[in-house]
């Protein structure tokens, strides 16, 4: 192989006499700042048995954060030092199956988790936390309590009311519109499991919407995603879900007409959009 050869980014076979032959890429790659498959090589026409054995397990990882069940009572046992009132509910979704087939089911309340909300007492706050399986349990499993470790003290410190705290059953971010509706709050923040990918299973979302009611779509929201180990450490999601909250309280609105403040790195501030609709 030529200098030449080289310089364009060819393949260049990196095994001795009588060894399989795997090939790198020659083209420079970024190292450690990006989980993306760059760079693989190949072995013959296909890829090295070592990327093949990496993906299958990425895609076994997957597949289990689906099909993985949210440990409630666990998560409730550990979240009890917060000493806010928390509560369990289903969607209209019986099974994981049902969930994932109709969408629909997981974006609204079972008959019985509509009763007990709506027969309990309409406590004013500011604020509803809610965490959900979603399409992957194992994200909210690892990550909502280190999150909500460093939301809720910044939301008390700003002198914000938390209501209550869900715990949801085959939930999706719609659920919590229903929830926040019920339960009266001012606005409700949905943690839930991303759908995973082939390099992470466990991202968790959290998406704040302003006076949750059945029938808000997803402009009017706003999501900050990826909060993992590896992606979003949970102290600075919990900054900027902080920051957020405070703007879309003091404002009255989150969505396309709410914008984070500290996108730019020049530090400038982003011009709002104009409101969409009356208030």
């Amino acid at each position: 192989m030529t200098r030449q050869d080289r310089s364009a980014g060819a393949m260049e076979p990196d095994s001795g006499p009588g060894q399989p032959v795997v090939s790198r890429d020659g083209a420079p790659l970024p190292s450690g700042i990006t989980s993306a498959r760059l760079g693989l090589g190949r072995a013959g026409s296909a890829l090295p048995t070592s990327a093949v054995l990496a993906f299958d397990m990425a895609h076994a990882l997957a597949r289990d954060a689906v099909h993985d069940a949210l440990d409630r009572d666990a998560l409730a046992s550990t979240l009890g030092a917060f000493g806010l009132d928390i509560i369990q509910v289903d969607s209209a979704a019986p099974d994981r199956a049902t969930y994932l087939r109709r969408p629909d089911f997981g974006r609204r309340l079972s008959r019985e988790s509509r009763s007990v909300l709506a027969a309990r007492p309409r406590v004013p706050a500011n604020i509803v936390l809610v965490v959900a399986d979603g399409l992957s349990a194992t994200a909210a499993k690892l990550n909502a309590r280190p999150l909500l470790d460093a939301l809720i003290p910044l939301l008390r410190i700003n002198g914000r009311s938390i209501g209550s705290i869900v715990l949801a059953n085959q939930g999706r971010v719609a659920l919590g519109d229903e929830i926040g509706a019920l339960l009266g709050a001012r606005m409700v923040v949905v943690l839930i499991g991303e759908r995973p990918g082939l390099s992470a299973a466990d991202s968790l979302g959290a998406y704040l919407t302003l006076d949750p009611k059945i029938g808000r779509n997803d402009a009017e929201r706003n999501c900050v995603s990826n909060i993992r180990a590896g992606g979003l450490d949970p102290d600075q999601a919990a900054s900027t879900l902080a920051r957020l909250i405070e703007r879309a309280l003091t404002l009255g609105r989150t969505g396309v007409e709410l914008k984070d403040d500290t996108a730019r790195p020049d530090g400038s501030l982003p011009k709002e959009v104009p409101r969409l609709c009356p208030s």
